[in-house]
């Protein structure tokens, strides 16, 4: 996938700021003898910040700038002037990005929400001068108290698509066919398997001016928990999915056994993803008449809400539109 723009996975270098140093300072003026200390403190360090931007799609500016320094506090100075705060790093991230600890592989934290900001790391706090040691005892404290250090380390930022609906299918099962037609997204579309290798996201328009999104990801093979096809890079991003619309095609061998395959596959990668809403649509259904239907749909379907559809004629099409929008009520 080298030349793509969709990124959703990057590992930074994090360096927070150190806080700068209190000030061993005294006062000195003309005709004051013993002015007495006046040392100011230090400035807080700057934090690395995660700011979550809703026009930000991918990962792809942080591909090739991969460590991020924020700025160290100024020391402290005499009258007991404050030092100057470091520079705070804020990183514009598309929503849904997550953060772990590269090593550990530690949760830290996210970003869902426009403008939400995460900070993974604070920067150090800034000392004390010697004005604050000060006692009736010790007049002239000639001490101050140095900043606290940054921090650093190497964390993993990991995009996970933002959907109400995520569509779930083997490779060709006419996921971007469809997507196409219900939204305004213009995914690849061919007569060959993987011609999705990046998720695709359209905004879906229903009565009454509703409207969900929904995401394409590239297709699930059997094995795909295991790293088989293309499709596990991208699993990640239907665990934020409310609803999952599962594709198989009018003229599989074996429906059921199809579907079957495919819910094993999520299972396998992750077990939480069974408790979300399933629906399933037949594609490609232009092919099959009434009688054909009627029998499938008695004997030979999954035991979850079906839809023979055609993404070409438009069959059915609004009637899933409202079964998904149904569906997302519920959920």
């Amino acid at each position: 996938m080298s030349g793509s723009n969709f990124v959703d996975y990057v590992k930074v270098f994090l360096r927070s700021g150190g806080g700068g140093g209190g000030s061993s300072h005294f006062r000195h003026e003309k005709f004051v003898e013993f002015g007495g200390p006046d040392g100011g403190d230090g400035g807080r360090g700057g934090s690395i910040i995660l700011r979550g931007n809703s026009q930000y799609w991918t990962l792809i500016h942080l591909k090739y700038q991969r460590h991020l320094f924020a700025g160290n506090g100024e020391h402290g100075h005499g009258a007991k002037r404050h030092g100057k705060d470091g520079q705070d790093v804020i990183v514009q991230v598309p929503l849904g990005t997550v953060v772990r600890d590269a090593e550990t592989g530690e949760y830290i934290g996210e970003v869902t929400a426009d403008g939400e900001e995460f900070t993974v790391l604070s920067g150090g706090r800034g000392g004390l001068g010697n004005w604050h040691f000060r006692t009736a005892t010790n007049q002239a404290p000639r001490y101050s108290q140095p900043g606290e250090e940054g921090r650093e380390g190497w964390y993993v930022l990991e995009l996970k698509v933002l959907a109400d609906v995520g569509l779930v299918g083997f490779p060709n099962a006419g996921k971007s066919t469809l997507l196409s037609v219900v939204s305004a997204a213009k995914p690849k579309v061919a007569d060959y398997a993987f011609t999705t290798l990046e998720p695709n996201l359209g905004i879906v328009a229903c009565r009454d001016h509703r409207s969900f999104v929904m995401a394409d990801i590239p297709g699930i093979i059997e094995g795909a928990h295991l790293g088989k096809g293309i499709g596990i890079r991208f699993l990640r991003h239907i665990e934020r999915n409310s609803i999952l619309l599962f594709m198989i095609p009018a003229d599989a061998q074996d429906i059921v056994a199809e579907y079957n395959i495919l819910l094993r596959e999520l299972e396998l990668y992750n077990p939480e993803l069974l408790d979300k809403e399933r629906i399933l649509a037949v594609t490609k259904s232009d092919m099959l008449d009434a009688g054909l239907m009627d029998e499938m749909a008695a004997g030979g379907m999954p035991p979850v809400p079906a839809v023979f559809i055609s993404s070409v004629t438009g069959f059915h099409i609004e009637q899933l539109k409202d079964m998904l929008w149904e569906a997302l009520q519920k959920s």
